[in-house]
């Protein structure tokens, strides 16, 4: 086990770092919530992500990545339902540019707790196609071939998960430093309808690809 890590390592390790730094659904998401609804939110966020990527990770690993090539509808149903959770979240962001709110209160409207935006998080990391592909075509290519793979598979999880959430963290915190001026009305208002019209452009783009 040892000696194929040591050979996979390297280039695992380049995957998980694209994989994180590739601008996607999550960070959108992280963003909208950290500018919005602060810093526990966007962290929350942040958490239901790495759920959802570990989730992904040990399900292809563990032989989802079989079942979804073999099984071309369950597949399609997969990138529809992903389309359909992005343009939902999109069309949410942009309608709370519409109703200015402040962003000081202590008690954040329903809808803008940690509790929503981690909700919000593990539900578009289910259905996330960047995800998933790296847990279903990418991971398996760095499991053994014999012997023991589970070993193996917890090993490359943590990795990831360690990785993935160092940089997910680092963008909330960097947004969080500057909500000062991103929380004025008129600049949140425009940071929302962008981040809201990235996310319909991504379901919009995954759907065309279904």
């Amino acid at each position: 086990m040892l000696a194929h890590l040591l050979d996979v390592l390297p280039a695992f390790l380049v995957a998980s770092v694209i994989l994180a730094a590739l601008p996607g659904p999550a960070t959108a998401l992280f963003l909208h919530r950290s500018v919005r609804d602060g810093r526990k939110a966007g962290l929350a966020a942040v958490v239901g992500n790495e759920i959802g990527i570990c989730g992904w990770t040990l399900a292809g690993g563990g032989g989802l990545s079989i079942l979804l090539t073999a099984n071309h509808w369950l597949s399609l149903a997969l990138h529809v339902v992903g389309a359909a959770i992005m343009i939902w979240l999109g069309i949410s962001a942009w309608r709370s540019a519409k109703h200015p709110t402040d962003m000081a209160v202590a008690l954040p409207p329903r809808g803008r707790t940690p509790a929503a935006a981690f909700r919000a998080a593990l539900v578009s990391i289910a259905a996330n196609p960047k995800a998933a592909a790296f847990g279903i075509v990418v991971l398996p290519q760095f499991l053994p071939t014999s012997g023991p793979v589970l070993p193996t598979l917890l090993v490359l999880a943590a990795i990831q998960l360690v990785i993935d959430t160092s940089w997910c963290v680092g963008i909330v915190l960097a947004a969080d430093r500057a909500r000062n001026v991103l929380s004025r009305t008129h600049i949140r208002q425009r940071i929302e309808r962008a981040m809201g019209a990235i996310l319909v452009a991504l379901g919009l783009g995954l759907a065309a690809d279904a």
